[in-house]
């Protein structure tokens, strides 16, 4: 059995035992579901090799002076039960949630999350706030991830497909709570149901900041001109949306959320620095 990370550390790789027998994963959490013990984190560059002799241990390539480990992992991509570099996800989001509603307060009767991946923020907010939580969505489980879907047509079927307002949100001044606005269609469709249930007010809150430039290492996000945040102001965005208002998370309230040092993570799609040459064309 061969492992190997790549030498900027972007995906997280993980060594484990069941008994004796090394096990490798992307992700903590797989480590649980199979009732493997987790030995470490396998490091940039690593090259970990299993045989009958055992588990031997190669620096591969040398680890570059700066870490990448992708922040995208860390709002979004990560399972919640997962660990990044030591860091339990679920409580970072809930961080982030916190930090959310310091930054950007407002006046509301109820917080709901976007489902699922709002959900650790949206209870992060309504904590620091005060303001009740909700679940107010209903997801089907049945539907894959919108944003992956190929076809507008398809992701705005889906959007139908995957939510239903609860009766609660009528009358009500709501804060519905993502993790990432890419295109904007879903969160507009989402707006609409919302108010369509009857809502007086739709705040939308991003626990992330603005999504504005490509993924080259391993994500499959949007060319940048599909994403609205690359070329549209918040407001612009939020007129687009039809939201009441708008905010999101600063960059050091993401980065501080995640208890890791900005040196040590990559963030391209939130600023088009990239931690390598990129085809720019």
């Amino acid at each position: 059995l061969f492992a190997f990370r790549d030498a900027h550390g972007f995906r997280p790789l993980v060594l484990g035992r069941v008994g004796d027998d090394p096990v490798v994963a992307s992700e903590t959490c797989a480590l649980d579901l199979v009732g493997a013990d987790f030995e470490r984190e396998i490091r940039p560059g690593e090259l970990v090799i299993a045989d009958d002799d055992g588990v031997r241990v190669l620096q591969a390539l040398p680890e570059p002076e700066r870490g990448a480990l992708c922040i995208f992992e860390f709002f979004y991509l990560a399972r919640p039960d997962t660990r990044l570099d030591g860091v339990e996800v679920h409580g970072a989001r809930v961080r982030m949630g916190e930090r959310l509603a310091e930054e950007a307060p407002v006046e509301a009767d109820l917080v709901l999350p976007i489902p699922d991946s709002g959900t650790p923020a949206a209870i992060g907010f309504s904590r620091a706030s005060g303001i009740p939580f909700s679940e107010g969505l209903i997801k089907n489980r049945y539907v894959q991830r919108t944003f992956i879907q190929p076809d507008q047509g398809l992701r705005e079927q889906g959007v139908k497909l995957k939510f239903n307002p609860l009766a609660e949100v009528a009358g009500k001044r709501v804060v519905a709570v993502d993790d990432s606005i890419v295109r904007g269609n879903t969160t507009r469709k989402i707006v609409s149901m919302l108010f369509e249930a009857g809502a007086a007010e739709v705040h939308v809150r991003v626990s992330a900041p603005p999504v504005i430039g490509q993924c080259f290492y391993g994500i499959d996000l949007a060319d940048e001109g599909e994403m609205i945040a690359a070329t549209r102001s918040v407001d612009e965005i939020r007129e687009h949306i039809g939201a009441t208002s708008l905010a999101y998370l600063s960059l050091e309230g993401l980065e501080a959320s995640t208890r890791r040092p900005p040196s040590e993570l990559c963030r391209a799609c939130l600023t088009r620095d990239y931690p390598t040459a990129v085809p720019r064309e």
